[in-house]
């Protein structure tokens, strides 16, 4: 017997966007009210996107929530809305849910654990609530939890001890790669303590360098994973209940590997440019690897009439690069330019030659290169309002194997968390949905072309070996001696992490960039620049 039907609201909400978010919360609470839905749960944080940051320590910042959420629950009618948002109550501010039905609110529930590692810092806004939020529709209880609540032991049972019969979490999980796989676990240790069917909720987005997945699902009180929502995209999913166990219904198929980091670096780029109001994007296409796999994710994202790339020879310049790099932009059918910068390169070099005097071509004259190619795209960005793609990955960031003010300016870094053994299986990945990558730019051997006869074999370890030293130093935070003693020449290890940490200057000035990995350059690994510690000399 069909109980009820719980609505499941994966939805891409905008931060700041307090009104447009509550528009899209009542949107969807009418069609799951007319899909026959009597309860529906939204993400984490739904009416002011998440994160918000310090937004949430301005004051106009919770009036403008309580506004919305007291219009919201107003318009809300025939249906039972949880929605996540920020509340204040007196000195103390809270990551709250409130239930909304017959155009009021009717219960609030303050999330107890708060999470303060890896991207999150919400000890920094709020205080931890105690008490279980329990509410009853049609003679089903429903207790609340917000997503690292279900991570932990306590809230769980708390919801439990107030005599919930369902469990409904709202959160704001962004996505690594396998993340999935660690939800399904820390749901099901709950499910083991409590035995309450969980819904669980999950927003879908991007948001600077972090992308939501969405992926939500539904857990019965035996821990049988009964529903499963697609990833990286929104959607509306009615669940019927059978007294308070959650019946079977589509079960979407995670994702391969490359195919789920594929299509977050899609919805990253395409939010990041669309919810900043960019009319576009301008590429620097090398006629190497990273250039043409960001120029394929950019068109996937934005479509070929909003994307740009702009090939940049010069006298180190390969003649096959420039054929790969004009084949790949007819593929994809995006405007291709070529800008040549050997009079500029000529007119900087004429100009420091008294300086430079008997003093040998080195890394110098190659960041120059470099600089002027940044210059020509931050013009064209500038002029067209198109905002420049990186293209440098993880493994050349971590050491240093990129320029300040060159290869590095821009507005958002499309491959910065993705490593370079990674950038090769994403480009045969997108070779296989339809030919966009010319083979040959697969094949040859990387190189930066600003000398003679350069790859970046002559001064770095294999790729295959320096991502596996950095994934150790990186994310796992392991040391040299223990990465020695997985078997790798010492002489690797010592020099891959001594890059690493004497680089973190350039990395303080890269553009924001997706995250894809458990540990990415950016809000989850904070380490200073000056710093005398030395673990490569350990």
């Amino acid at each position: 017997m069909i109980a009820m039907k719980i609505a499941i609201a994966q939805i891409n909400c905008l931060v700041g966007d307090i009104d447009g978010n509550a528009a899209k919360i009542l949107d969807h609470a009418n069609r799951a009210r007319a899909a026959g839905a009597q309860v529906m749960i939204t993400p984490e944080l739904a009416l002011t996107g998440y994160p918000p940051e310090d937004l949430l320590l301005r004051e106009g910042f919770y009036a403008a929530c309580d506004q919305a959420l007291f219009g919201l629950a107003h318009e809300v009618q025939g249906i039972t809305v949880v929605v996540g948002h920020p509340h204040r109550q007196g000195r103390h501010r809270y990551n709250a849910a409130s239930v909304l039905r017959d155009g009021k609110v009717v219960a609030t529930y303050h999330k107890q654990i708060l999470p303060n590692h890896s991207v999150f810092d919400e000890v920094r806004y709020f205080v931890p609530g105690h008490e279980a939020c329990v509410f009853e529709v049609e003679g089903i209880r429903f207790g609340i939890n917000i997503c690292a609540d279900i991570w932990e032991e306590g809230a769980a049972t708390c919801a439990l001890n107030a005599n919930a019969d369902v469990l409904l979490v709202l959160n704001a999980s962004p996505y690594h790669m396998n993340k999935q796989v660690s939800r399904y676990e820390a749901v099901r240790d709950r499910i083991g303590e409590c035995g309450l069917p969980v819904f669980y909720a999950n927003l879908v987005g991007g948001q600077d360098e972090l992308v939501f997945d969405g992926a939500s699902f539904v857990m019965d009180g035996a821990g049988t994973l009964v529903h499963q929502l697609p990833a990286f995209e929104e959607n509306l999913r009615i669940v019927e209940l059978d007294a308070s166990q959650p019946l079977a219904g589509e079960i979407v198929p995670q994702l391969p590997i490359e195919a789920s980091v594929y299509q977050a670096l899609c919805l990253g780029v395409a939010d990041y440019v669309n919810k900043n109001g960019f009319p576009g994007a301008v590429i620097g296409l090398s006629g190497g690897i990273d250039s043409a796999l960001t120029l394929a994710i950019a068109v996937d994202a934005l479509g070929p009439e909003r994307v740009r790339a702009v090939m940049m020879p010069s006298e180190f310049t390969a003649d096959i690069s420039q054929q790969d790099a004009e084949a790949m932009a007819g593929r994809l059918k995006v405007r291709y330019s070529e800008l040549p910068i050997k009079l500029a390169f000529d007119a900087f070099l004429s100009t420091l030659a008294e300086e430079f005097d008997d003093v040998p071509f080195d890394t110098t004259e190659e960041n120059i290169q470099a600089r002027i190619r940044g210059t020509l795209l931050m013009a064209l960005s500038n002029k067209y309002g198109s905002v420049v793609l990186t293209t440098g990955n993880k493994s050349e960031m971590a050491v240093g194997y990129a320029t300040l003010y060159g290869d590095m300016a821009g507005g958002f870094a499309v491959l910065k968390d993705v490593p370079k053994t990674m950038v090769y299986r994403l480009s045969r990945y997108r070779n296989g949905l339809g030919a966009a990558i010319p083979e040959r730019v697969i094949t040859r051997a990387p190189s930066a072309e600003l000398r003679h006869n350069q790859t970046d074999q002559d001064s770095l370890p294999p790729y295959e070996i320096l991502d596996a030293i950095m994934e150790s130093y990186v994310e796992l935070d392991m040391c040299p001696h223990d990465i020695i003693a997985l078997g790798y020449a010492e002489k690797d290890v010592r020099r891959v992490v001594k890059l690493i940490d004497i680089n973190e200057f350039k990395r303080r000035q890269a553009p924001v960039g997706v995250r894809v990995t458990p540990r990415g350059f950016g809000k989850d690994r904070r380490y200073p620049i000056t710093s005398k510690y030395r673990p490569w000399m350990q």
